[in-house]
């Protein structure tokens, strides 16, 4: 597994949403964000995850303009984020809670949203409509739960149909049924063309809505690509339990001679294999006269390949 990084030139980014290479940012004595380099093409949904305090929500300030860098270079949709002006109008941003106001309704609270943006007011009922909020546009946003907050500050963000649409947690606070409903929405505006980024702490939607991952820690880059290309280099396996404590041995012996690796904790015994082996593994048993408890195929996911490579990473040199 690599991670993808290039040169960059003052033609950077030309032909991808987001390009970034050895951005620094430095708080005083802390360095926050160190040296990224990465590149998010145009198009797609794209996952931008990492422990807390890794640097993910400062990286997107960075590239919203709405703080520097103190080294490096980064171009968003082929323009240099120092001047955020030529670009800031073709990119839609939630960035933690949205700030509007209690007392106005839905409706009106875009309404304020597209006035001050200078935006056209015909796109709001669009907005709702995509974030399924038509039926409480009238109502205060005070009354609203917090799932809905969250869709009304996406629908803020769609105001402008943005080329780029940077979110961070936008699934916070909603229930199964809307977490699903954002995650076909971010399939359907990458479908048309919208380059979407979403920072999350929730890796199971982020494996299911992502086609492509950036993951870092403390400041640092761990990976950069498509999302199966991380997770098809992480090992697959066969978990194992025998009925009797003495078959263990016997069927561990039957693995390694296979040319298996495994690991014995207990009773339970896991072996690097693809799922589909667990047929071979369960005819070797039978074979052998090996009686089995529990027979389960564990394929590769984005939670226990994030803890590896971020537990690895903690643990090698800083």
């Amino acid at each position: 597994m690599s991670t993808e990084t290039g040169s960059a030139s003052s033609s950077a980014g030309a032909g991808a949403a987001i390009r970034i290479e050895g951005l620094t940012k430095d708080f005083g004595a802390i360095r926050a964000v160190d040296q990224l380099s990465f590149e998010i093409p145009a198009g797609g949904v794209t996952g931008f995850v990492g422990p807390n305090g890794s640097g993910k929500s400062t990286t997107f300030r960075m590239l919203l303009g709405l703080i520097r860098p103190s080294a490096g270079n980064a171009w968003m949709l082929g323009h240099p984020i120092d001047d955020p002006s030529r670009y800031i109008h073709k990119v839609g941003a939630l960035v933690e809670s949205p700030a509007l106001y209690p007392k106005l309704s839905g409706y009106r609270n875009l309404l304020a949203m597209a006035r001050l943006g200078r935006l056209p007011t015909g796109r709001i009922d669009e907005v709702l409509e995509i974030v399924d909020l038509t039926d409480r546009a009238g109502d205060r946003y005070e009354s609203y739960s917090l799932g809905m907050k969250q869709r009304l500050g996406i629908a803020g963000a769609l105001l402008q149909r943005p080329e780029v649409l940077m979110l961070d947690e936008p699934t916070n606070g909603l229930d199964p049924a809307g977490t699903v409903e954002i995650r076909a929405l971010f399939r359907r505006l990458a479908g048309e063309g919208t380059s979407v980024v979403v920072s999350s702490h929730l890796l199971s939607e982020i494996q299911a809505a992502c086609d492509r991952l950036v993951m870092i820690q403390d400041g640092h880059l761990l990976f950069s690509g498509p999302l199966d290309e991380l997770l098809a280099a992480q090992h697959s396996s066969v978990v194992v339990v025998t009925a009797g404590p003495a078959e263990g041995p016997r069927l561990a012996q039957l693995a390694r001679d296979a040319g298996k690796t495994l690991t014995v904790t207990g009773p339970r015994i896991e072996i690097e294999a693809e799922p589909a082996w667990s047929v071979e593994l369960s005819r070797l048993a039978l074979d052998a006269g090996i009686v089995l408890r529990e027979l389960r195929p564990v394929e590769a996911n984005l939670e226990t390949t994030f803890l590896e490579l971020t537990n690895k990473n903690a643990e090698g040199p800083s």
